[in-house]
């Protein structure tokens, strides 16, 4: 059986008047005495102070001169002892005009127990609730345009390149068949840069908006990335990089295969594309209580500090440049991100001078 509480507004309220009442009695009953002393002491009329008191007893009535007498310092006592109490009311009231007012990181004091207190709590907390998802509205839009930003300038720049020399072609502004075909080369190729950005961007749009299905099931990381990694040995080749899968112990998670090649495929890229310089690519598959681990590690050059917690972010480059030879899209390790958390998992990166690691983590899949 739950306890009941005695702390609560209105047992306060009812020992505060119970306090004002008893007061209020002491002080009629000390002028009820006072008065039947007076009249004991001078039992004759000639005082002036026996007199009134006679006739006012005589004509209105003792208990009538106690209840006209008793209200007014009974009302007194009262707000008197609630004086805390309605000036902790005004400051809820002034804390909800202020949040009215659009003061949303005002806090309302809390400074008893009792449902007034709870109250401000209820206050503080839907303030800073609401301040919160403003906060997350302006972040959206700035998203948002920064999207539009970041699309604009990376289609801006292949597509100024492709109208370009089309527009050699179309004023025949080239000398032979060998210049025509060289820019013809030049226009395709910044076509397939459009193409990719194209996809990249859809791609990030379908996996960052938190509902997409997902068709699960068991998956072996172990037999996933020792494949795709074989698969990779052409690029690695190219890089003139070696890799290396090292299982510590095997494990399985319940993912969308399809995803799941997704997000390793671009951190495989990343890899050979930043890392070919340190020669060697290794993938780390193991367990850590009740989590999966996959740490994907190269030896090239280190991210700088400043950039590694803007390494997720859409767009981001570390080469400002965003040049052909080290820029991709910028959207990748977003892509990469968005999968991961779409699997309930966590996306870490640790760079120094000798490595740098890409960690992911996701629930172990258990049989039951």
């Amino acid at each position: 059986m739950k306890a009941k509480r005695y702390d609560t507004l209105g047992w306060k309220l009812a020992a505060l008047s119970l306090a004002a009442f008893t007061l209020t009695g002491l002080i009629l009953m000390v002028f009820y005495y006072g008065a039947s002393l007076l009249l004991w002491l001078n039992p004759s009329r000639s005082f002036f102070g026996t007199r009134l008191i006679r006739w006012t007893v005589n004509h209105i009535g003792s208990s009538l001169i106690m209840l006209v007498s008793g209200l007014p310092l009974y009302i007194y006592f009262f707000f008197l002892f609630t004086k805390n109490t309605i000036g902790y009311l005004r400051e809820i009231t002034k804390g909800m005009q202020k949040f009215a007012d659009g003061n949303l990181s005002y806090s309302i004091p809390v400074s008893s127990a009792d449902e007034l207190a709870s109250l401000a709590k209820n206050m503080n907390t839907m303030a800073d609730k609401l301040r919160l998802s403003l906060e997350e509205e302006r972040a959206s839009a700035k998203a948002k345009n920064d999207l539009i930003t970041g699309v604009s300038h990376d289609l801006r720049t292949p597509l100024t390149s492709v109208i370009g020399f089309l527009e050699y072609i179309e004023t025949d502004r080239y000398r032979d068949e060998i210049e025509l075909r060289y820019y013809v080369n030049i226009a395709y190729e910044k076509s397939l840069t459009l193409k990719k950005l194209i996809d990249e961007l859809f791609e990030y749009t379908r996996v960052s908006g938190g509902s997409l299905p997902l068709e699960l099931e068991p998956v072996d990381l172990g037999k996933l990335l020792t494949q795709l990694a074989e698969e990779f040995v052409p690029s690695l080749e190219q890089a003139d990089m070696s890799y290396r899968v090292r299982i510590v112990e095997p494990v399985r998670i319940l993912a969308d295969t399809d995803e799941l090649v997704r997000l390793y495929e671009n951190l495989f890229s990343n890899a050979i594309r930043y890392g070919k310089d340190g020669k060697r690519f290794d993938i780390t598959i193991g367990r850590e209580g009740d989590e999966a681990i996959v740490i994907c590690t190269n030896y090239g050059a280190p991210i700088p500090p400043e950039d590694v917690p803007h390494l997720f972010e859409r767009f981001y480059r570390v080469d400002k440049s965003r040049s052909k030879e080290t820029g991709g899209t910028g959207l990748g390790l977003a892509i990469t991100k968005s999968i991961t958390e779409l699997h309930n998992g966590r996306i870490s990166v640790r760079s120094n001078r000798r490595q740098t690691d890409f960690e992911t983590r996701f629930p172990l899949y258990r049989t039951r």
